[in-house]
This record gives C-alpha cells, structure tokens and sequence, in this order.
C-alpha cells in the first residue's frame, strides 16, 4: 500500500490521478424561466458520463443570473468535453438539436470567445425549413428559427479548445452512509470551482474501472483492488477490512489549474469531514503514467500546487 501522510485522521496516499487531453466547449442556454433553462441543461447533458461509452463527458458548470446572459434571461453554462473535435462537434449538434431546440423558450450561445470552431445554430437552422433568418448581434451572427412557442435563437458556431479529462478522487470510507456524505460534500466543494464538472449522476461513480478486462471485447472492467466485496478473493487488493464503500469523483476541466484546483477542493472538503465522520483515506486512479500526461499528485495538491 502507498505511503501517505494523515490529516484529521484521514490517509492521504502518496498517489496521483492520471489525466489526459480532451476537447471542450462552454454553451450558455437560456430560457423564459430558470426552470425551463435547467430542464434544457439536464437533458442536454444526460448519458454524457463517460467517452468509454457515451461519445462525450459533460455536466452544468453553473447557473446563471439574467445579467450573465447574452439576452438578460436566466440560463445554464454547459461544459462539453470529447476526445477528438470532431466527435465534439457531432456531440454537440446532437445533443443541442434533440435537448435544446426542442425546450420550451429556449436560445443558445457560445460560451468561450476563441477557439477552433464547431456549428452551434449553423446547421439547425434547417429546421426552419426556409424560413430562419440570420441576425448579427455584437457582431456575431445569430440564427432565427421559427418554432410553435416563438421563435429559437442561436449562435451560429461556438469555440472548441484544449482541455483535460480524468483528474480523480477515490474515497475510501467505512461504510456507505459515510461515503455518501463525504462524496456530495467534496462534489458541493468543487462545483464551486469554475471551468470544471463532474460529469457523473450527482458527481459521483460508483463503477471505478480499470484499464481491460478478461473478456476481449471489453476496453475496460470493475477497479477489482477497491471492491470491498473482493477482498481476500483478488490477487492484490488496495482495501483493509474496515474499508466498507469507495466511490469516486472523476473532474474534466478547461485546463490542468483548473482541474487540480477541484481536485484540491474535494480533498479539502474530504478531510474536513475527517475520520470522525467516516473517512478513511483518500487516493487516486492511475495506470503508471501510461494513459495521459497530467498528472495530479494528492501530496502536492494539498501543498498548495500540482503538476
């Protein structure tokens, strides 16, 4: 087991979380209501987990007040994040078509100034069927398409940019009611992190997996070293008998700071919590440095800086 250095009675283990390059992009969605504008967020960004079997990772980076918003209503940020910018752009398209364009009251802009761009309205506009019509405003074209509530709005393109995938957090805790605790404090921590989601329901995965698998077809299988039921069953195991539930909090972000600094904040929320409320250690996922080049060391995390 690694060396670790403890905090209010919590192991830090002398690990880091392995990350790798994705692409990226904000959209802000507004609406007639808040309600409305979370409702076009959250199905824009369902089944957006993992790229391992969903296409793209993405989550509500934050609610917006009608004074951050290009049209003065109420809105959402969205982070999308995919391997490629092409299966980006694919995502994307998709996903504001069938979850955005079809919301009641609902528009959509860009939400990164520069970058290469990827269509946001440009080819949407066909379904207006002829009758859309474009709209410069501040500069930027818009597209205008008539729908039965009114009309929807859209930016014709938005910016795609470098971004990082896979920074983690394993909690390993005594029982599930405590690492249920612990998880949604250190999620509620790093929400307040910009630039970053979570993309997993409610932040959080349960299915921590591993590179490979006994069955061919399968890229990847169950983390068997940190399923407490698998103790004393796998040739090497990463938990001790009082370890009872782990789970894990994966972050994609606009760039490694950005990602270290959520990751810093959910060990600090961690740790607060501390063994009296369950914590037994916290540590990583990494494949040896092998699956990407950023790497977030826990120890340095908490020292205030990463690599």
């Amino acid at each position: 087991m690694s060396a670790a250095v403890v905090h209010n009675g919590v192991a830090i283990d002398a690990t880091f979380a392995e990350a790798f390059p994705m692409k990226a992009t904000r959209i802000v969605v507004t609406a007639h209501t808040p309600h409305w504008a979370e409702q076009a967020g959250l199905a824009a960004t369902g089944f957006a987990t993992s790229v391992i079997g969903c296409g793209c990772e993405a989550g509500i980076e934050r609610r917006l007040a009608p004074d951050e918003t290009p049209d003065g209503r109420p809105g959402v940020a969205l982070l999308l994040f995919a391997m490629s910018g092409k299966e980006l752009a694919k995502q994307l398209e998709r996903r504001v078509g069938q979850c955005i364009l079809t919301c009641p009251t609902t528009a959509v802009y860009a939400g990164l100034a520069d970058g290469e761009p990827a269509a946001l309205g440009r080819n949407l506009r066909f379904f207006g069927d002829g009758w859309q019509i474009a709209k410069q405003i501040a500069g930027r074209r818009h597209w205008r398409v008539p729908v039965m509530d009114g009309e929807f709005v859209a930016e014709e393109s938005t910016a795609v940019v470098k971004a990082v995938g896979g920074g983690n957090l394993l909690l390993l805790a005594r029982d599930t009611d405590s690492a249920l605790a612990v998880a949604e404090a250190a999620v509620h921590a790093m929400r307040r992190v910009p630039n970053v989601v979570m993309p997993f329901p409610g932040g959080v995965v349960r299915s921590g997996s591993k590179v490979g698998s006994k069955y061919p077809a399968l890229s990847a299988s169950t983390n068997d070293a940190f399923c407490p039921s698998l103790v004393g069953l796998v040739p090497r195991t990463e938990l001790t008998p009082e370890v009872g539930c782990v789970l894990e909090i994966v972050i994609d972000g606009l760039s490694a700071g950005d990602v270290a600094a959520a990751m810093k904040a959910g060990l600090d929320a961690g740790i607060a919590i501390g063994a009296d409320g369950g914590l037994l250690r916290i540590s990583a996922g990494n494949y040896g440095g092998k699956l990407g080049p950023f790497h977030f060391h826990l120890h340095e995390l908490l020292a205030g800086g990463a690599r």
